[in-house]
């Protein structure tokens, strides 16, 4: 059986298509039978320890431990991470979905993961020696964005674990204010370090936490950033190993700090031939020749990442711009690229992607 008769029985199976509609009218949006396959693949890996692939300075001799003595809520799923964005999925769907058929499991993977007690050895182990870059800033931002997901929830079970959580949020909020006014050039890399997605995220969270300080500092450095940018070379994209656009990413974070008019001004300085389907490498998908490679099969989140980045985008320019209709398209084509992979049989993909996924199938359309 091919790779195109795998795909079409995936998007039946889980959904996301119509028969009628599979290549005309694409519905992007979270169905209960996504959800429930999704946290199928969150629940194999938030208590699987190996393999693992720490983000650890050693400092001596007895600092040489295994996963779970480091990380004793956020230990699994390959890195650090990838398993606090798969709580945030977690969470996610519960909310979505109080009723899904895991609901049970998650609520006792919950539990069991964010205690007070795991939380406080997660905030012990940033306090120790050589902890001031460890997951700087992508780790960071999926922290926060756990802790907004679980700040306003009327749900027993989850204000219990907004409140165990919310020492660790804090400290990684002092992080934030200590880094980012030490922080003079932003990091436009397609990975982990990229600076935008960093403080989208964070600045998610300020708002939703109503942090005085975090929230306007991260305006102002935004600004500080970005603000200036034109002509980004946008056709120099992807990387090899991308799992962020870093140009549709910072378009993400200044429509969150802009106005719609400003915002609309900027963007069309920033990517000038968006509107007219340049460059053509940002608005087509990449392509994973191997996806049991670690690395190459972040092209897969790649275009799972740029096609939230579009619908938000797409949202924030007004209705008549012609760069709206071609970002809402390429979101579509993006998502159909890799929707059909997040369940792939490799670990290399099935311990993050899923994330991804309903991060995108969450968005709103524009």
């Amino acid at each position: 059986m091919n790779k195109v008769i795998i795909a079409i029985l995936f998007l039946f199976l889980i959904g996301w298509v119509g028969p009628a509609t599979a290549q005309t009218n694409p519905q992007l949006s979270l169905t209960q039978s996504q959800a429930s396959h999704f946290a199928g693949l969150a629940l194999k890996c938030v208590q699987k320890e190996y393999p693992n692939k720490p983000d650890h300075t050693i400092n001596d001799k007895d600092d040489v431990r295994n996963p779970r003595a480091m990380h004793p809520a956020f230990y699994g799923c390959l890195d650090w991470h990838s398993t606090v964005h798969g709580h945030w999925m977690l969470v996610h769907l519960l909310r979505l979905f109080p009723n899904l058929p895991e609901a049970k499991q998650i609520r006792t993977a919950l539990n069991a993961n964010l205690s007070e007690k795991n939380i406080a050895g997660e905030v012990a182990y940033l306090k120790q020696a050589n902890r001031a870059s460890f997951e700087r800033t992508y780790g960071w931002a999926w922290l926060l964005k756990l802790a907004e997901e679980l700040h306003d929830w009327n749900d027993e079970d989850g204000r219990r674990w907004s409140r165990n959580l919310q020492p660790l949020a804090d400290a990684f909020v002092e992080k934030y204010l200590a880094f980012l006014p030490k922080q003079n050039y932003p990091i436009r890399t397609g990975v982990h370090p990229n600076t935008a997605f960093g403080l989208a995220f964070a600045l998610d969270y300020a708002r939703a936490a109503g942090d005085k300080k975090l929230a306007p500092l991260i305006v102002e450095r935004s600004r500080d950033y970005f603000e200036k940018d034109v002509n980004y070379p946008g056709a120099w994209e992807p990387g090899g190993e991308d799992f962020f656009s870093p140009a549709l990413m910072e378009a993400d974070l200044m429509r969150r700090v802009m106005n719609k008019s400003e915002f609309a001004r900027w963007f069309h300085r920033f990517l000038p031939g968006l509107a007219s389907n340049q460059p053509k490498s940002l608005v087509q998908p990449a392509i994973v020749s191997d996806r049991t490679d670690p690395k190459l099969v972040h092209l897969d989140g790649l275009n799972l990442s740029r096609a939230w980045c579009m619908r938000s985008i797409a949202a924030a320019l007004p209705r008549n711009d012609p760069a709206r209709r071609v970002l809402a398209r390429s979101a579509i084509t993006h998502a159909q690229a890799a929707l059909p992979y997040v369940s792939s049989g490799n670990y290399e993909g099935e311990h993050w992607l899923a994330s991804f996924a309903v991060y995108l199938l969450t968005t709103p359309a524009p």
